[in-house]
Formats: structure tokens, sequence, C-alpha cells
């Protein structure tokens, strides 16, 4: 990996396109997958397009978080802004398609600071910088980014808009990108600066696009498609279903700017970011339940334009605009989410002239209520995936005792279980490793400078999941590494008390997660304790780990929990500076009862994940006996499940931790 790059300027430039197009796409689980696209006549033979990718992409990332020139590249920006008439420019760690994940292309605020976390916001003005996120991030950001180039801030005590009110200047104007940013978040910026006597102004063209001199390419990755074997519904059915809907509602057509919608509509799945199998792309879905698909076709798979039909016509991603002037011309009315897409196409679509109507996504709730097809998909998925744990935790009960295993051993153990299993396409999200006080940061992340030893007398906290053609999983366990403390045990019984409740819960229809949550914190809140995160996130097939409309949390959505639901259940706690605690599964939202005295539906919960929980930590004297008989049922159909399909010293492992309680 150190011999000097091959002079890409020397190949071929439709060839030297497609290398940094792939190259700027994620390798999951080490794999360029995007390889599979290169030109059958490349000149390059395999073995050198594989180096020369992987070559290129170590020097993305390299460049995107070298510290060493955040200073320079700070100052640049400065030129150009200024270059502009512009004073400030507002910088959120999103993309155009405001995603969980970014391609190495957008990550704009990572390449400006130094700053690798998963939220933030930067605001950059003549003589100063503001750097926002939140509590998970506060020390990372000291560690990460140069305090005397940018002020170093909470994004809920000290908030950008009350910065602004007294770091903007009577006459500036204050830049954004107008892909990048919400209506309602340009409102609240737009309300400050005229406070100030000050302008936000759109800016044509991101600034910090024009000084990045060598910004990744678009990524290139397959689309290929995800058949009836997973998918379970034909995609026209799809979209004649919600093209009658748009009828019926008067709407000519809608825009969809979410690439897993898209993913689910279309019966396609990519791999342009990390852990999330979609193609970044936009659509537009006509009245007629045809369909304008936006998207790089250098991406397909060659079976895949066959898979779209004749009803999917392809655009390049930069013919959205005339598109959108169409409609407005026909003063026709489209329908747009303003909750997941950026305001640029909003305000275009209004200033050619159409008839906007801002309502949800109509692909989110078909998306998230699974068929009974993909519902068997995820189960299978899960008695895989569940092995794979299994195995890990046999493991770990073998060598953590012994010494020597740290934090980031054992979540490549981990990987290295899944792997096992051939149909792993790639994690589900960045595995959360936690020992010890690390396990009380909620969304850690072992790094080698943060790596701690799974000492004797710690708890270690073990957050993950796969992606398989057939179900996306994450799973958390807790683990004592050699004799809790009896605090520990405690502890950890509540939040099982909590994560039991959820599992048994039986409920009517029409009723929402918020609902719920209080449910997962009583067994907590009598002993005074309680935790800062939601108790459950839904969870796509073969999609996104974090997926909506719907969710377990106190502030939650009042979107009803329907049958065919995907959630996570992972209530915990965390004792700063100590330990922390969190009990994972994903369950599924089914019908108990069709139709009761109330003339209601009552749904309850179907328990997908399979994996034991530690015996070790369950203090019994806590649990009531219903408590009781749902672990050890629970631990039956593991041991049930999950032995057949492991090695033997796992089995013996495992009816040994499956015993009863």
């Amino acid at each position: 990996m150190n011999a000097p790059l091959p002079d890409l300027a020397a190949l071929p430039a439709a060839l030297a396109a497609h290398l940094r197009g792939i190259a700027a796409a994620p390798a999951p689980l080490g794999r360029f997958p995007g390889l599979s696209l290169l030109p059958h006549d490349s000149s390059l033979a395999p073995g050198q397009a594989e180096l020369l990718v992987a070559r290129l992409a170590e020097r993305y990332q390299a460049a995107i978080e070298n510290r060493a020139a955040v200073a320079e590249r700070l100052q640049a920006l400065r030129g150009e802004l200024a270059r502009r008439g512009l004073q400030g420019l507002i910088i959120p760690l999103t993309d155009e398609f405001h995603g969980e994940y970014l391609p190495l292309r957008a990550q704009r605020l990572t390449w400006l600071t130094g700053f690798t976390g998963s939220a933030g916001l930067c605001i950059v003005l003549p003589e100063r910088a503001g750097l926002w996120s939140d509590g998970r991030y506060t020390l990372q950001l000291r560690q990460q980014v140069d305090a005397t180039l940018f002020e170093l801030l909470h994004i809920t005590d000290q908030p950008p808009t009350e910065w602004l009110k007294t770091a903007l200047k009577p006459g500036d104007k204050l830049g954004y990108d107008a892909w990048l940013h919400t209506e309602d978040a340009l409102r609240r910026f737009a309300a400050v600066a005229q406070a100030a006597k000050a302008e936000a102004v759109a800016v044509e063209g991101n600034p910090i696009d024009a000084v990045w001199s060598d910004q990744p390419p678009p990524p290139l990755a397959p689309v290929v498609p995800h058949g009836m074997a997973h998918a379970g519904r034909a995609s026209s059915e799809k979209r004649a279903e919600i093209a009658a809907r748009l009828a019926q509602d008067g709407v000519d057509a809608v825009l969809i700017t979410l690439p897993e919608s898209i993913a689910w509509l279309l019966n396609i799945r990519g791999g342009d970011v990390k852990h999330t199998p979609f193609a970044l792309s936009m659509a537009l879905l006509r009245r007629d339940a045809s369909l304008d698909l936006f998207i790089d076709t250098r991406k397909l798979a060659p079976e895949t334009p066959a898979h779209l039909g004749p009803d999917v016509r392809l655009h390049a991603p930069d013919a959205l605009a005339a598109a959108l002037d169409a409609l407005g011309k026909a003063k026709q009315t489209v329908q747009v989410d303003p909750a997941t897409a950026g305001a640029w196409p909003i305000r275009r679509l209004e200033a050619a002239g159409a008839v906007l109507k801002r309502a949800d996504d109509p692909c989110l709730l078909p998306k998230a209520c699974k068929n009974a097809v993909e519902l068997d998909g995820i189960r299978n998925a899960h008695l895989r995936d569940g092995a794979a744990v299994s195995r890990f935790l046999a493991w770990l009960a073998r060598e953590a005792p012994k010494g020597g295993i740290d934090e980031l051993q054992a979540q490549a153990q981990l990987e290295t279980c899944r792997r096992l299993d051939n149909s792993l396409r790639d994690l589900s999200f960045t595995s959360i490793s936690g020992a010890g006080p690390n396990g009380a940061v909620v969304h850690y992340r072992a790094t080698e400078e943060t790596n701690r030893k799974l000492e004797a007398g710690n708890l270690y906290l073990i957050d993950s999941g796969g992606q398989y053609p057939d179900g996306t999983t994450d799973i958390t366990r807790t683990i004592a590494i050699g004799t809790p403390t009896q605090e520990m045990r405690e502890a950890f019984t509540r939040v099982l008390k909590g994560h039991i409740a959820i599992a048994r819960a039986r409920f009517p229809d029409g009723t929402a997660g918020q609902q719920l949550d209080a449910l997962a914190r009583y067994a907590l809140w009598q002993a005074g304790l309680d935790y800062d995160h939601g108790t459950g996130h839904g969870v796509g097939a073969y999609l996104s780990v974090h997926e909506g409309p719907h969710r377990i949390s106190k502030a939650g959505t009042p979107v009803p929990l329907k049958p065919g639901m995907i959630v996570s259940n992972e209530p915990g706690y965390y004792k700063t500076g100590a330990f922390g605690i969190r009990i994972e599964n994903l369950v599924a939202v089914r019908q108990e009862v069709e139709k009761a005295e109330n003339g209601k539906a009552w749904h309850g919960f179907e328990t997908l994940t399979k994996a034991p929980i530690d015996r070790n930590l369950i203090e019994t004297t806590l649990l009531t006996r219903e408590e009781i008989d749902w672990v050890n049922a629970y631990h039956a159909e593991v041991r049930r499940d999950i032995g057949p399909r492991v090695d033997d010293d796992t089995r013996r492992w495992l009816e040994s931790a499956t015993a009863a309680v």
C-alpha cells in the first residue's frame, strides 16, 4: 500500500472516472463491489484495478481527516466567501438526501474541522467560527478540533441561533446551501439574521466544494434487483397502490428524496453509503404509477434496467431541476415531505408554479409494515445472526477470564463470527464495544486511543448488527467479566424487567410507541434511575437499521404501531465513569386478537432476536414469577433454535447459558 499511485491521467477518462467513483463508495467487509461496474474493455487487470481503488479510497479518507490542513482550509473558505460577497456560511453534517450516513463527497464538515462525530453543525464568519455537537461528543470535540480556530459549543445549551444573535453584524450575508437544510431550519436562521439586520442567502454551488481540491466524486456502487423472494411484493404493485392514493388526493406526482424509500419502492438495493444498502437517487412517482428515477446509470448492474421495467424512466441526477420546472409550468400538484427533503427542490417547484402539497413521504408507512415474505426473511436472518452472536459469546466466556482481550479485539471477533455466514453483506452499523466506563457512553466507538481491556469485575457492552439479503439485525448484550457487583446485578435486572415489560406488552390498535415507553422505565424509576435515549427505533428489511416513522420513546411520534412493524426493545442504564447496561432485541408487531369487546384489534410483540441474556447478572429476587417464566421460555427458544446451528463447543456453552433461572 506504500507504492506510488498509478497515474490516473494516463488512463482513458471514462475508466479513471469509474475508478474514482468506486473508491468513493464504501468497501463493506473489505470488498469494493463497484469493481463489477468497470467497463469490459478496461485496460487494467482485475488485481490492478482493485489495488488502485484501495489506494484511492485510502487517500480520500486520509485527506478528509487531515487535521494538519484545517487552518489552511478554513482560510481558503473565508477567501471564497469574501469573493462571493458573503460574510458567513452554515455547514450542517448532512447531504442532499438527509440520511444517517454520508458519502465521502459530502463530508464537508469533517474536511473543514477534523471532527468525525455523527452529529454536528459549523458556522464560519470572517473572524469567528462555531462548531456544535451534542453531549455524546463533548470529549471528542476537544480531542479532534483546534479550539483556537473554532468555538466548541453544545447544540442544546448554546444553540447556533443564540450564538448568531451576537456574532452577526448588520448588513452581513450568511450563506447556506438550500439542499442541506429543511424549510424549518432555514426559517429559524432567516429569523435570527433578520433580527440582527443581516440576511440569510442561498448559495449557488457549495463554497466548500469550490475550495476542496481533491473532493471525492459521487460514489459508484452496483444497483441490483431485490427479488421477490425477499421483497414479497412487486414494485409495480407498490407503485400502483401509492399512485391510487395520489389520484384520490388530487396529486399529480410525489417527489421522493429518501433513497431508502426508492430502494423499497423499486425493489432495488445499492451500496453508496456505509451500512445501508441503497443507491443515492431521487424519484418522481406519477399518478399513473410510472416513475422518473434520477440516478447515475453507470451504477446499474446489467440486469437492473429490465428489472425496473418500461414504466421506470431513467434520467441523470442533474435532470431533476428541469423535471421540477416542467411540473411547475404545467401547474401540477406535487407532494413533497418537508421533514425529509431539503429546501432546494421545494423552492424550485414553488418558483416554477407548481401547487405544493406538504405531506409525509407516502412510502414510509407501507415500508415499515413488513409483508409475510419479508417477515419470514427477517426471522431467518435473525436465526443465522443469533448463531453468530452465540458463537461470539461462547468465545468471550472462554477467553475473557484469561485476560488480554480488549474492545477492538472483541469487536473484530464478533465480525469474524458473522462472516462465517456467506450471506452477510455488511454490518448494519459500526459496532459499539465498550468495557467498564466506556460502556456508559451510549454511542461509544472504540478507537486505538480509547481502547480498554475487558477486566475482571467490569461489565462489557456490545451493540452490533448485520445486513443480510433477507433482513437487518441489531442486538445488544451486556456481559459480566468475572463477578459482578450487587449494584450491577440490581441495575441489570431492572433493565431486564423493562425489556420484559415491552416484550410482553399487549395494546389496542391505534397505540403509539410513546404510550408504551414508560413500561420499559418503570422498574428503573422505582429505584430513581433512568436512561437518556429512546426505548425503540424502527428497523428496515435489508435497509436502514434506523427506520421511521414509528418508535418507542418519551418524545416519540403519534404513529400507531401496526402489524409487521419491526422495532427495537432496548432499555438501558448508564453510570458515568463506571459501567453501561443495555439489553436489546428486535421485535415485530403482530395482531394478538382480531376483535376484542371494544371492537378494536389488539396487538403484541414477537421477539425476533435469538441469543442468551447473561444469567450471571440476573438478581432473581427482583423478578416476578411471570418475568422468570419469560426469561426461561425465551432461553428455551434460543436453545431450541440456535443449538442446531452452532458447533459442539458453542452448543455445550449454550446449554449452560440458557439453563433455567
